[in-house]
């Protein structure tokens, strides 16, 4: 279990006041959110298939789930939560066909095929996502489960499925019969009837129904089992791994909208049938990160890792803080202009926070408290939280010592990092030192803030001019010029 801090006294009857609402893709409306246990609430998210660094559209996800466990512990809930790794299994199509993508990329990196391989190669990109999100200021899961570690609670799955009468054996594995499970599709109201074998769902012949999926896939490469050598499908791994973790009961499942139509549908149906009880009250889904019109992926070719957006500029902080002024079910348009916006809006507040604002202890005035939780409250409106920030810091009539305040309330939701010592945050600004700057350019500097006061601009400009082209930059700020390096001595 985990909680990241719970309400202050003071709060406490705002927050009993505010339901937290969530747009269940179960019902396909906004609901109160009521957990299982009052205690705990229990979350399972789709975590990432470690066979490549994780692009920007990936990465968004865990932005969404972040700020819903913030918002959960902001309402006084404690959290169980899960995130998988998926180390085999992922075929490229989504359902039983294609390749395995970590067979795919042991190819790619002239690895040869064995567990032992997956195994290297996973550690290798699961260890590139948990740097992403360390970088991004993501809270970490009460657990992480990696598929490859739960193999026996994905046999015994499937064992129990097969005696209950739910399961059929084919040529290339065992299958789960869709028709056992009345109930299959309502996830996102799919049309079954309409969809035809070879558009979604990839053509078997020998399958009875082309929705009906794979739980055992043979091979040579995988573990012995009663049915043969192979591996478990990529859906039985969630399912297991959700019961060994969490329970057969979940408050939450999360994940992506494209896991909708295939993944998360047969997760329900194997959960459902094994258990006998209801797998999830509550479905959320993010949608997609898109650049030029399509879906950011590696498929598309337009695969955008944070280290990318570090070479643009733009930090880690700048890439959530843009992600936050979208809703989470919203579809976003990538593009250089909106993070570079987004990297203004960053600075701005940094230098609120870590130079213009004194660190004087405030208080949060609850006016701005109950609108910023009433928008965190209404399904993780973020765009409207963020609007809520920059309003108090627009306000007049508010002490800054009481806008830092509430600045810092905000960020335990928004998770933007603020909360550090101002000088650590002017670093990360960018601003050097008076004992990092050269002698000649401190005199510069000096020279042109005698000509300032003469108001001598011509002589100021000139001067500035002469900084430049020694390799910095100044701004003038309320506390003086502030001194860093150009952009090109930066790279």
């Amino acid at each position: 279990m985990f909680n990241l801090f719970k309400p202050k006294e003071k709060n406490q009857e705002t927050i009993a006041k505010l339901p937290l609402m969530l747009t269940n893709t179960k019902s396909g409306k906004l609901e109160t959110f009521k957990p299982i246990n009052e205690d705990c609430v229990s979350i399972y998210s789709c975590g990432p298939t470690v066979y490549d660094i994780p692009h920007i559209g990936n990465l968004r996800a865990y932005v969404f789930v972040d700020t819903l466990i913030r918002t959960l512990h902001y309402n006084g809930y404690n959290t169980n939560h899960t995130v998988n790794f998926t180390d085999f299994g992922h075929l490229t199509d989504d359902g039983d066909d294609g390749d395995d993508k970590m067979m795919k990329a042991l190819r790619r990196e002239d690895m040869d095929i064995s567990l032992e391989s997956m195994r290297m190669l996973s550690d290798r990109y699961i260890k590139a996502f948990m740097d992403d999100m360390e970088s991004l200021n993501i809270l970490p899961p009460s657990q992480y489960a990696r598929a490859s570690d739960y193999i026996d609670e994905q046999i015994e799955l499937i064992s129990s499925l097969e005696d209950s009468g739910y399961t059929y054996v084919i040529d290339d594995g065992v299958y789960f019969d869709v028709s056992k499970y009345k109930e299959y599709g309502t996830l996102g109201n799919l049309n079954l009837a309409g969809q035809k074998a070879g558009a979604r769902i990839a053509s078997n012949p020998q399958k009875k129904d082309p929705h009906d999926f794979c739980l055992w896939k043979f091979g040579d490469i995988g573990w012995e089992s009663k049915w043969g050598k192979g591996c478990p499908g990529w859906h039985i791994e969630c399912s297991a791994m959700a019961f060994a973790t969490l329970g057969t009961e979940l408050d939450i499942h999360t994940g992506g909208v494209d896991h909708i139509t295939v993944h998360h549908n047969n997760e329900i149906a194997q959960s459902e049938c094994a258990s006998g009880k209801t797998f999830a009250r509550y479905w959320l889904h993010n949608e997609h990160l898109t650049m030029e019109g399509e879906k950011i992926s590696k498929s598309s070719g337009q695969a955008l890792t944070l280290n990318d957006l570090y070479q643009k500029g733009y930090t880690a902080d700048v890439y959530r803080y843009w992600l936050l002024t979208a809703h989470y079910r919203t579809r976003v348009q990538y593009s250089d202009t909106a993070l570079s916006n987004a990297l203004n809006a960053v600075n701005k507040l940094k230098r609120l926070m870590f130079e213009t604002w004194p660190t004087d202890q405030g208080t949060c005035e609850t006016k701005y408290v109950e609108k910023f939780h009433q928008a965190i409250n209404n399904d993780l409106d973020t765009p409207s939280a963020v609007a809520v920030l920059w309003e108090v810091a627009r306000d007049p009539d508010i002490k800054d010592t009481d806008k830092r305040a509430l600045v810092l309330h905000f960020d335990q939701i928004l998770g933007l990092g603020l909360d550090i010592d101002p000088e650590k945050g002017r670093s990360a600004l960018g601003y050097l030192s008076p004992a990092d700057v050269p002698e000649d350019v401190t005199l510069l500097i000096e020279e042109r803030q005698v000509a300032r006061i003469a108001q001598n601009w011509t002589e100021a400009d000139r001067i500035r001019d002469a900084i430049t082209a020694r390799g910095y930059q100044l701004e003038d700020t309320p506390e003086g010029a502030r001194v860093s390096l150009s952009e090109l001595d930066k790279v």
